[in-house]
C-alpha cells in the first residue's frame, strides 16, 4: 500500500504558525507517528507552497493507492489544483485541519472538494489518519 500526502501552501509552518487553530506540533512530527502506527504503509509526504508543483505532484502520483491532499489556501482559489485533481486516476481526499465553515466567510468556498472522492474537516491532524484509515478500508477486500 502506497499513500502520498500532499500538504500545501503555509503547511510546512504547523507547529509554529497559528497555534490556536493548527497546534503544536509539525507536521515532520506527526507523520513519524503516523509511520509508527501503519508500519506496513509507504507514507511519502510532499509539501510544497507553489500552486504548479501542487498540480505537478499531483499529476505524477499516478502509483500511489491514495493522496491525501490539504492545499491549503490553494483550496479557496484554485483552479488548477481542482483540474489536476479532477484528471488524477489516483483516489485524491482532501483534509483540512481547521473547520472551513466555521471560519472567514473567504475560506467556506471550495474548488477542490467536489474533485476529491471525499473531504475531513476539522478533526486537527487526527483528519490524516481518518483519511488514511479510508483508505486502507476500500483498498481490503470483503
Amino acid at each position: 500500500m502506497k499513500i502520498l500526502i500532499i500538504n500545501g501552501v503555509n503547511l510546512g509552518q504547523l507547529g509554529t504558525r497559528e497555534v490556536d487553530i493548527y497546534g503544536h506540533l509539525s507536521f515532520e512530527e506527526y507523520l513519524s507517528v503516523l509511520a509508527k502506527e501503519y508500519p506496513d504503509v509507504q507514507i511519502d509526504y510532499v509539501q510544497e507552497d507553489d500552486e504548479g508543483a501542487l498540480a505537478q505532484a499531483i499529476a505524477e502520483a499516478r502509483d500511489y493507492d491514495g493522496i491525501i491532499l490539504n492545499p491549503g489556501a490553494y483550496t479557496h482559489t484554485s483552479m488548477a489544483l481542482a483540474d489536476a485533481i479532477r484528471t488524477t486516476p489516483c483516489p485524491v481526499y482532501e483534509v483540512h485541519i481547521s473547520n472551513l465553515y466555521n471560519r472567514e466567510d473567504s475560506r467556506r468556498r471550495n474548488l477542490t472538494a467536489a474533485h476529491c472522492a471525499g473531504s475531513i474537516v476539522g478533526f486537527g491532524l487526527d483528519g490524516y489518519r481518518l483519511a488514511l484509515e479510508h483508505i486502507l478500508k476500500k483498498s481490503t477486500p470483503r
